[in-house]
């Protein structure tokens, strides 16, 4: 069995629904020993919690940005009651899914832009309170997200976590490793287009690479249907944490590289992301 562990999945996603022990299985099955689910708004706090004991995995706790525009003062001081009341929890294992996002239209408009941040800045306070690592969604806003972790730095207390789904540039990729992120690779680099995150995906260093599906999200190349073949009744594939060994093995031609030197690797750059998965995954 290869060491794989998805470092970003939706388990509790509606798409899932009453079938996410089954889709959890199947993973296993396929060779995933672990998966990380990040909760996105306070109203799943407690089902991820509870979804990460039921099956073993870990889970993060925090205000995702597409959820911001909802979200109130009140949200944040649920999160962070939630997080001293579990901070010792051996599976809570990072503050996430936080971030920006200025590539939907409505949250890149100023008063969103600053209460989206506004949220981010919150986040990653308590997350230093708690001394555990961030989960970051990164989409448009890498260099908003670089000022605030900078901002923020503690002399002596270094940044740990990942920057999920990375898609910036090589400047902005070690930009995040230099101030101690690793960054997430899924779906997104198996489609032959994405000529500058496969170039990166076969450039970076290994040891900053982590694996992730987020699924049902993010859906890699061979679940993808086109809107011609969608328009001809043509479903698409549904993206589960049992696509990571082949997400895996994709990332492992490309660079050239053995798949079960690959797997090793990158579950160690998780653990080194996350440091609570290390007594997860023995």
């Amino acid at each position: 069995m290869l060491p794989l562990v998805d470092t970003h999945c939706h388990l509790d996603a509606p798409e899932f629904g009453a079938d996410a022990h089954q889709v959890w299985q199947r993973a296993l099955a396929q060779g995933v020993q672990h998966c990380v689910i990040p909760a996105v708004h306070a109203a799943n706090f407690d089902a991820v919690r509870a979804l990460a004991h039921r099956s073993g995995n870990s889970y993060c706790l925090g205000i995702h940005p597409l959820y911001v525009p909802q979200a109130s003062a009140q949200d944040l001081q649920q999160l962070q009651a939630q997080l001293q009341l579990h901070q010792h929890d051996p599976r809570l294992v990072a503050v996430g899914e936080i971030g920006l996002d200025f590539f939907v239209p409505a949250l890149a408009q100023p008063a969103m832009r600053e209460k989206q941040e506004h949220f981010y800045r919150a986040q990653l306070a308590m997350a230093r309170a708690c001394r555990l690592p961030v989960v970051l969604h990164v989409r448009r806003s890498a260099d908003r997200l670089l000022k605030f972790l900078r901002a923020t730095a503690t002399p002596g207390q270094a940044w740990q976590g990942i920057a999920h789904a990375f898609n910036g540039s090589a400047v902005q990729a070690q930009a995040f490793v230099d101030l101690g992120f690793k960054l997430g690779f899924g779906g997104a680099f198996t489609f032959e287009r994405a000529l500058q995150l496969r170039h990166l995906a076969t450039t970076l260093p290994l040891d900053v690479l982590v694996l992730e599906t987020d699924a049902p999200d993010i859906p890699p190349h061979w679940l993808y249907t086109t809107a011609a073949e969608r328009a001809a009744g043509v479903p698409p594939g549904r993206n589960e944490p049992g696509q990571l060994p082949r997400i895996a093995a994709e990332l492992a031609q490309l660079r050239g590289i053995d798949l079960v030197a690959l797997a090793h690797a990158t579950t160690a750059n998780a653990t080194a992301a996350l440091p609570k998965l290390a007594a997860l995954l023995v």
